[in-house]
């Protein structure tokens, strides 16, 4: 039986949420003297805190309950509020497997919580072997699991995703960012087997809309009401709110944009093989992929001479770039720029 008191810090359990004017009057019509708006303008009021309309659309696309859902400012506002409300500063720890999302290691230091970094092997892959003792810790309460990963592009072993989750004794987070892009199902069919499962996705890939910083959380009822207790009472901006409710209305445009990402992502794929400077070429589920050359940050830097910016993961991942798929013109300009450095 999953009891959410054992995992979460006893002063979130004992915190009082901000109680706001939307919270106690949840009508659309009337005239509003209760939350010291003002009375003109097109954005003065203060938008659903709960995101409700987004919620019904969402619940609709992905098969889950509303009361499953939470809706945060980017997935980083997830990732920052598990910390907050399951890790106890200075005491508690928190695990992931490196090389993957920076934001991880940020938030577990803004909260002062250690993250302990279990490297993948060389296939970026989970070691069973390096998990099992850290699984019986009671002073790990998270563990971050990055599936496809970022920088790396590939899925996480399956097999080992469910030995973590049927083993440890905490909150499991899987951060699906990419998932869109890749031909694996999501993780959410587990939700119901597993009470302490997170799974986050974001509007800031597939859906195209990265500056409106959307993100969602899929979880147990307990822990998406923890997630509105402790999150500011308007985390999401009203425009915000109607630009993803509009993205996610208009599935022909995403359909359509994705197939075109993971065509020239195959494209880009094989042109970039065939060049002598690109040593390997790493699988990848996600709309990049990671490749090593003879020398990152040469190439890095040429590239960026000429406007073209990729991401140099040396300091990271020992003379790789990671190049994102843009459009049909941006991947030639791209492949161009890199046939003209071997010369």
């Amino acid at each position: 039986m999953f009891d959410i008191q054992k995992y979460i810090r006893p002063n979130i359990a004992r915190l009082k949420p901000y109680s706001s004017a939307r919270d106690e009057y949840q009508g659309t019509e009337g005239i509003f003297l209760d939350a010291n708006e003002n009375p003109f303008g097109k954005f003065n009021r203060y938008p659903d805190p709960y995101q409700r309309e987004l919620k019904q659309e969402l619940a609709k696309r992905k098969g889950v309950p509303q009361d499953q859902i939470f809706i945060g400012n980017g997935s980083d506002e997830l990732i920052d509020l598990v910390f907050r409300i399951f890790c106890e500063p200075k005491q508690d720890k928190a695990i992931t497997f490196v090389p993957t999302y920076g934001m991880y290691q940020v938030s577990a230091d803004i909260n002062d919580v250690e993250l302990i970094k279990l490297p993948l092997n060389e296939n970026f892959d989970i070691e069973m072997d390096s998990i099992s003792e850290y699984l019986k810790d009671r002073s790990i309460k998270l563990i971050f699991l990055c599936s496809p990963n970022n920088p790396t592009g590939n899925h996480l072993n399956a097999n080992a995703i469910e030995y973590i989750l049927n083993n440890f004794n905490g909150i499991v987070i899987i951060d699906e960012a990419y998932i869109d892009f890749s031909n694996q199902s999501s993780k959410i069919s587990l939700l119901d087997l597993y009470p302490n499962l997170i799974i986050c996705q974001t509007m800031s890939k597939a859906y195209g809309v990265a500056a409106a910083r959307i993100g969602w959380g899929f979880a147990h009822p307990e822990i998406i009401q923890l997630f509105n207790k402790v999150k500011p009472p308007y985390n999401v901006s009203l425009p915000n709110q109607q630009l993803g409710l509009e993205t996610l209305k208009n599935e022909s445009v995403f359909e359509n944009n994705v197939k075109e990402i993971l065509q020239q992502k195959e494209w880009l794929i094989e042109q970039v093989t065939s060049l002598k400077v690109v040593l390997k070429m790493y699988p990848s589920d996600a709309n990049f992929f990671l490749i090593e050359v003879d020398d990152a940050n040469a190439i890095y830097q040429f590239l960026s001479v000429k406007k073209i910016i990729v991401r140099n993961r040396h300091s990271v991942v020992r003379n790789c770039l990671r190049i994102t798929v843009g459009n049909a013109s941006e991947n030639q300009t791209f492949i161009n720029a890199l046939k003209a450095y071997t010369l």
